[in-house]
């Protein structure tokens, strides 16, 4: 059985209005210690907004960790203590312009495991209305409509990469499908 590392000291090295940057000191289970690089986020939600037509509505927008435009589900961090569900509703509205008639949780994604806490909470949204964009100030996102077939290649041809779509794409191909 793998028993659970004892944290002994936690030293922040940065604060962002995003994360948390520390690094850690850990007891082992064999008695020795370990220091671990770990980035604490306040957890994100996320969207798969179908349309009355069944299409997804995507975002595109350019990410410059990766210096090139991806396309998206639509997602953000939550403010606070905010529910995950009231985030996903929140950035729905705020980057595509829709707001949800219905959502429903659809998986949970670590988004990068081994070194940082961030928890992505997905949820599927429809019965949309048309309500109007409120962008924060460094957004610039164009709303595009997919069938999830399109989706799909286009995951399996490379042409999306992001591990939270990704993951809600196929998860919702599997739901609709159960």
């Amino acid at each position: 059985m793998i028993k659970k590392f004892k944290l002994l000291k936690r030293n922040l090295l940065r604060k962002s209005n995003i994360l948390e940057y520390c690094v850690d000191t850990y007891e082992l289970p064999n008695g020795k210690t370990h220091d671990y690089d770990i980035m604490l986020h306040n957890g994100a939600a996320a969207v798969v907004a179908v349309t009355d037509e069944g299409k997804i509505v995507m975002v595109r927008q350019y990410r410059p960790a990766f210096d090139r435009v991806t396309t998206e589900i639509p997602a953000g961090k939550r403010d606070g203590d905010e529910e995950y569900e009231t985030a996903a509703a929140r950035e729905l509205e705020e980057e595509t312009g829709y707001r949800a008639g219905r959502m429903r949780h659809l998986i949970t994604v670590d988004t990068a495991i081994a070194y940082c806490n961030e928890k992505i909470e997905i949820y599927i949204a429809d019965r949309l209305t048309k309500t109007e964009q409120n962008l924060d100030e460094d957004e610039f996102v164009e709303i595009r409509e997919f069938s999830l077939e399109e989706l799909k290649k286009m995951i399996l041809n490379a042409e999306i990469e992001d591990s939270k779509t990704i993951a809600a794409i196929m998860s919702y191909a599997v739901y609709i499908k159960d």
